[in-house]
């Protein structure tokens, strides 16, 4: 599921994260990722042992709590910290697949069954870099305004076009959900949706109860705790 999440940072939150940005300690993006992805992968990532990184990850991931689009559509049950990225100079990354098993540090891992990329300037910016998604209806051109999120399924072919003007700065992490399949994930976002519209709505108590129940049982059904 493709799913666009507005507003995740506030206008003066995304001004804060630039401005820390700004001066932040930018590396090889190559650094994090194997061979197969260092070979189409140009751009530069926050280190992965910086405070800084470490600080606004953190802030990212309060500001994610505040979004119940978020939590309906992903369903987190671990969610690796968040990374930061810029790409400027025709730097761009090719098709790739995430890695489906992350480390947490140790001997904790994660399995990514989301990914999310939180735009951290507006798409009038740059030229180029937009998150191009390939599943089976085609190709999707992904570009958002500062602070929105899209979340994706880590399965998903995907690249970020080269910028050739301007640059790029979004974050973006993985999610293991409490719901491994896309596609029930999907059915269970639908579900919850539905439900709320018909709250609003004054739909009729008992049916929505009935279908409230049912989305709770498939839940149970289909959650890995």
């Amino acid at each position: 599921m493709l799913l666009h999440i507005p507003q995740v940072l506030t206008p003066d939150e995304v001004a804060e994260f630039r401005l820390r940005l700004d001066g932040g300690d930018w590396t090889d993006g190559r650094e994090t990722v194997g061979a197969q992805g260092a070979k189409v992968k140009r751009n530069e990532q926050l280190r992965d042992n910086s405070p800084l990184k470490a600080e606004l990850g953190d802030a990212l991931l309060r500001a994610l709590k505040r979004s119940p689009l978020f939590f309906a559509a992903a369903l987190p049950r671990r969610i690796l910290p968040p990374r930061f990225n810029r790409y400027a100079g025709g730097g761009e990354y090719g098709f790739h697949v995430d890695g489906a098993v992350m480390s947490l540090g140790g001997d904790d891992q994660l399995r990514s069954d989301i990914s999310c990329t939180v735009f951290l300037n507006d798409p009038d910016e740059y030229d180029g870099g937009r998150l191009v998604i390939s599943d089976t209806y085609g190709e999707h051109v992904v570009a958002k305004p500062a602070g929105d999120a899209v979340i994706y399924p880590s399965s998903s072919l995907h690249r970020v076009e080269p910028v050739t003007r301007g640059e790029r700065i979004a974050s973006f992490f993985w999610i293991q959900s409490l719901v491994r399949d896309d596609a029930e994930r999907r059915m269970l976002f639908e579900l919850d949706t539905t439900i709320q519209k018909l709250t609003m709505d004054g739909a009729d108590q008992d049916a929505v109860l009935q279908l409230t129940s049912v989305y709770h049982n498939l839940l149970r059904r289909w959650s890995e705790i």
